[in-house]
Parts: C-alpha cells; sequence; structure tokens
C-alpha cells in the first residue's frame, strides 16, 4: 500500500507537466475570433478605403483612379468645411455641457436624500430610449407653431416674445440639436461619475471636515482629484460621440435649413446615398476616422497622465 501510494503522488506530480506540454498557446484560443473580426470588420474597410481614391458611383464595378483628388474637393468645399466647423462646435457642445450636467446631478444624487434612488432612475431614463424617438419627441417640443410645444408652455407663462423657430432659424438649429442630446446623454455621464464617487474613501472626507476643509475645499482635493478615471472616461466617450454625430441631426433637421446643421457624419452620407458619390464619401469617411482617431489618442495621452498626477 506504501508502494502504491507513493506511485500515485508520483504521478500526480508528473501528470501537470504532461498536461502542460500538450495544452496550447493561450493566444491560440483567440484565432477563430480574430478571423471572424478581420473577414466583417477589417477587410469590408480596408477594401472600402480604396475607394477614396476613385470616382466609383457606388452601382457597378466601373470606377477610375482619381488619385488625391477627392481628398482636395474635401478640403475645397465650402459645405464639408462648414459640416467640419458643427461638429467641432457641437463636440466642444456636448463634452462641456454634458459632463458638467452629469456630474451635477451625480453629486445631487450621491447624498443620503429619501428620493435619490428614484431620481437616479428618473435621470438615467433617456438614456434607454431610442435615439430616434427622442428626435421625434423633441422635434414635436420644437414645433414653431405657436400653439405647440416649447413656444406655447412660452406663451403659457408670459414669456411669448421668447417663441422661436428652433429648427428652422439657422442661428438656433444646432444648438436645439445639442440640447437633445445632452438631455438623452447627461444621465449615462452621472452614472459613471456616480461610480467614481462610490470609490471615494469616506475617511478622507471625515478627516478633511475635522481637520476644518470645507465643501468646495473636500471637492477640490479630494474628491475631483479621485475622480480622475470617470472624467477619462466620460470626455471620451462623450468627444467620439459628438464627432460622429448622426442619428440626431438626420432625424431632426436633415442636415438643414440649407446646410446649418450638416456634420461630417452626415455629408459622408449624403454624398453617398443622395447624390451617389461614393468615392467621395468614402473620403469623407477616411478623414473622419482619422481625425477620430487623432482625438482620442491625445485626450488619452492628456487624461491618462492627469490620472497619474492625482
Amino acid at each position: 500500500m506504501t508502494i502504491t501510494a507513493q506511485a500515485v503522488r508520483r504521478d500526480a506530480v508528473k501528470a501537470p507537466r504532461r498536461r502542460g506540454a500538450m495544452v496550447a498557446p493561450p493566444w491560440l484560443f483567440a484565432v477563430p475570433a480574430l478571423l471572424v473580426y478581420a473577414f466583417v470588420v477589417l477587410y469590408p474597410a480596408l477594401s472600402g478605403a480604396g475607394s477614396a481614391f476613385t470616382d466609383w458611383s457606388g452601382v457597378g464595378e466601373q470606377r477610375s483612379f482619381v488619385g488625391v483628388d477627392n481628398f482636395k474637393q474635401l478640403f475645397h468645399d465650402d459645405q464639408a468645411l462648414g459640416a467640419l466647423r458643427n461638429t467641432l462646435m457641437l463636440t466642444v457642445a456636448i463634452v462641456v455641457v454634458q459632463n458638467g450636467l452629469g456630474l451635477l446631478l451625480a453629486l445631487g444624487v450621491h447624498t443620503r436624500i429619501k428620493t435619490r434612488m428614484a431620481l437616479r432612475v428618473i435621470f438615467f431614463a433617456p438614456v434607454v430610449v431610442s435615439p430616434v424617438m427622442v428626435s421625434f419627441l423633441w422635434k414635436y417640443v420644437y414645433n414653431p407653431s405657436p400653439d405647440a410645444g416649447l413656444n406655447a408652455v412660452l406663451g403659457a407663462v408670459g414669456l411669448g416674445g421668447l417663441r422661436q423657430d428652433w429648427l428652422g432659424n439657422p442661428s438656433l438649429a444646432i444648438w436645439s440639436v445639442a440640447f437633445t442630446v445632452i438631455w438623452q446623454c447627461a444621465g449615462y455621464s452621472m452614472v459613471i461619475f456616480l461610480a467614481g464617487l462610490e470609490g471615494v474613501p469616506a475617511e478622507l472626507l471625515e478627516s478633511a471636515m475635522v481637520d476644518g476643509a470645507g465643501t468646495m475645499a473636500r471637492f477640490r482635493h479630494i474628491t475631483w482629484p479621485l475622480l480622475a478615471p470617470a472624467v477619462t472616461i466620460n470626455v471620451m466617450l462623450s468627444t467620439v460621440g459628438g464627432l460622429t454625430l448622426f442619428t440626431q441631426i438626420i432625424a431632426m433637421t436633415n442636415g438643414g435649413p440649407g446646410y446649418a446643421t450638416d456634420t461630417l457624419s452626415t455629408v459622408l452620407y449624403k454624398q453617398a446615398f443622395v447624390f451617389g458619390k461614393f468615392g467621395y464619401s468614402t473620403a469623407v469617411a477616411l478623414v473622419l476616422a482619422i481625425f477620430v482617431a487623432a482625438v482620442s489618442f491625445i485626450q488619452i495621452g492628456y487624461l491618462r497622465s492627469r490620472e497619474t498626477a492625482a
């Protein structure tokens, strides 16, 4: 029995080695998924990028190589340059206001008030609604009729002089769309900031309070630095969302009035599916992708360094 027990223990020690020698490298398990990703995503993207250097209409196989003519047209196209300006303005407004409002909401519901759970649900509810549904809802709110939507409310409270054609005025349309996006997405930013606030050690805040630090001092020197990861996530998500904004624009204004609310995303859509210029549309998409990637890398580098410093 002793010899048998020793043999069993010896075999148990050797078994892992034999099994270890037969196990495939871990990266091999990712190969099937990588092949599918390459076939479904990478190949279409790379093959489509080649269309940016042609005059392909999107129909048939007839196409001619035009070099960088599409890119030259893009940087001399007033509509595209105006769309770039609109894209940047929308992105800045969304990043600043959405994250600022989300932080305020997070601080408001991160308290001991009895309704905090209900308020969290209410503020987050618009996030789960389809952007198309939200866009049509706010399109009714912005109805230019004096007896409908926001104009009716303004008239009812004695502010009839502030009635506007919110989506028909070129100066107001883009900000009306921005407000809609912020209204829907602020709750998402709130949840991320709330998760960051939950991770702030209560002992630090209590110690600072004992030392006489006021509310603003505690927020500035303790809470805000520890929210750096949440700030990074929110700023990155809202920036990419603003630069690629499409659904709300198409549903609410279709880029109008005129080209007042066109973004790069709507320009590439119209050039491809309205005017049949797939080559030029692909050039716009390629420039947009490179621009978004460059902005993202710059942001992530700066925000990560801020996290390290904090």
